[in-house]
């Protein structure tokens, strides 16, 4: 079985070919990080244009490292929620177009749960096994922050244990980097200074410390970084950089971890998936892994093109819909919001 996946969410324009097995027989992502630097941030309209300049050609491109035709597929999905809603409707005009042309079945993919099996995606040089259901999610990334416990790879055995009452953890990021002038987006480039620099120099609290709570929050964290800014000016490209950055990545890192580990615990599950662009932090994959070794809870991660959005993680959530039948033709519809807010309060809901 072969499903092409496409995603348009936000900021890149993607597009794969995945088989029944998980393995990745072609990967294309344009991202258009330079398109939106300027902005220090992404521009909904500019980014709704380049997907509709781009998203024909990257599918065509990933149908030829693929080595297949329209006509060899199974099945076509396609991200329809959450995200922007004119960049969400490129990519959902293009899959039904070419899912009535070539008369193939459509299964529109929440974003989310494209994330949370990404570990199952087979690139490559994987470097661990997948994890056995069910397992515990932390997702984290620009625009999202919460727990998750799946039970399954389909939508309705997805249960959202808590969320961030606020910023996201990637959003944070980026909010701070800019702050500091370190352009955009923040993430990698507070990754890479905080590795020089020392956590403990500068005095930052941990958010949400203390609170028996699976939710998130990092918008006090972001007013501290603000206040000592105001109080001892903007730091320039030296030591003190280094350390501020170090000092608040540790305290995100912290959280996510410490509430992600507290969800296994609280659930009963031996293994932590996480997911999200987020989830390529150095800091917090080698905590993750630590901590997660001294509590006996196994620590998977993606490989790290799975990290970040991608069109493989959509096609392997399609597939999963498709073969159970489904086909969203004629009736599919975009939303900027997620098609888990619609289950995860069933059952246990939110805690």
């Amino acid at each position: 079985m072969l499903v092409l996946g496409i995603e348009t969410s936000c900021d890149e324009t993607a597009a794969a070919v995945v088989d029944e097995g998980g393995r990745v027989l072609s990967d294309v992502v344009h991202s258009q990080i330079a398109l939106h630097a300027p902005y220090g941030g992404v521009v909904p309209e500019l980014a709704s244009r380049d997907h509709l300049r781009l998203a024909r050609p990257v599918v065509e491109a990933a149908l030829e490292r693929a080595g297949v035709a329209l006509s060899d597929l199974d099945g076509i999905a396609v991200t329809c929620c959450p995200g922007l809603a004119g960049a969400l409707l490129v990519g959902v005009q293009l899959a039904s177009g070419l899912a009535w042309a070539a008369d193939k079945p459509l299964v529109g993919v929440d974003h989310l749960v494209g994330h949370l099996l990404a570990v199952f995606l087979r690139h490559p040089g994987q470097p661990s096994a997948p994890p056995d259901f069910p397992f515990i999610a932390l997702l984290a990334s620009g625009g999202h922050t919460a727990l998750y416990h799946v039970a399954g790879p389909w939508l309705e055995r997805v249960t959202e244990l808590g969320a961030t009452r606020d910023d996201a953890a990637g959003e944070a990021f980026d909010k701070v980097a800019k702050l500091l002038g370190l352009g955009y987006p923040g993430g990698p480039i507070i990754d890479r200074l905080a590795r020089e620099g020392d956590p403990e120099a500068i005095p930052l609290s941990r958010p949400m410390a203390g609170r028996r709570t699976l939710e998130f929050s990092f918008s006090g964290l972001k007013t501290q970084v603000m206040r000592y800014v105001a109080e001892h000016g903007a730091p320039g490209n030296d030591q003190r950089l280094r350390d501020l950055c170090a000092a608040f990545q540790r305290r995100v890192v912290e959280s996510l971890v410490s509430q992600a580990l507290r969800a296994c615990e609280q659930e009963g599950c031996p293994s932590l998936v996480l997911a999200g662009g987020v989830a390529g932090n150095s800091a917090l994959r080698a905590l993750a892994e630590e901590q997660g070794a001294r509590r006996g809870v196994r620590v998977v991660v993606p490989a790290m093109v799975s990290c970040t959005d991608n069109a493989a993680m959509i096609a392997l959530a399609g597939l999963q819909r498709l073969a159970r039948g489904d086909d969203d033709r004629g009736a599919l519809v975009t939303s900027p919001r997620t098609q888990l807010e619609r289950v995860t309060r069933k059952g246990r809901g939110l805690r």
